[in-house]
C-alpha cells in the first residue's frame, strides 16, 4: 500500500498530524537541495543513481552572451529522494509503491516545510 493510499485511508485528524511530523523532520542540506529541486518540478530518475527534472540540459545566463559559463543540471541522488519519500516529502506520481524509479512530486507537507525553514 502507498503513502497515499494509506493517507486516504486516514480521517482529517489523522492527515493533519502526519504533515506536522513531516514539517518536524530536520534534513541535512542535500536532503533541503533535493526538495527546492522538487518544488520546481517532478523529479524523474536518470541512470538509477541520481534524479532531476525531465529533458534536462545544461543551459547558461541570459547575460552570458558567449556561452563561456554553464549552469550545470541539477541532480539529487537516489538516497536522498527515497528518505524524502519515506518522510512524506515526496509522493510517487504513478501511484504505484513497487515502482522505484517512478517520478516523484513534492507534498504539501514539503511545500510547508520550505516555508517554514527557508
Amino acid at each position: 500500500m502507498s503513502a497515499d493510499q494509506r493517507r486516504s485511508l486516514l480521517s482529517p485528524k489523522d492527515k493533519v498530524e502526519a504533515n506536522s511530523r513531516a514539517i518536524v523532520a530536520s534534513l541535512t542540506p542535500s536532503q533541503v537541495q533535493a526538495l527546492k529541486l522538487a518544488r520546481s518540478g517532478d523529479l524523474h530518475s536518470t541512470d538509477g543513481r541520481s534524479w532531476t527534472h525531465l529533458n534536462a540540459v545544461v543551459t547558461y545566463a541570459r547575460s552570458d552572451r558567449f556561452e563561456e559559463r554553464p549552469i550545470k543540471v541539477k541532480s539529487a541522488t537516489t538516497t536522498t529522494v527515497e528518505r524524502l519519500t519515506e518522510l512524506d516529502l515526496l509522493r510517487n506520481l504513478d501511484g504505484t509503491d513497487g515502482e522505484a524509479h517512478s517520478p516523484r512530486a513534492i507534498t504539501m507537507a514539503g511545500k510547508l516545510w520550505l516555508l517554514k525553514h527557508k
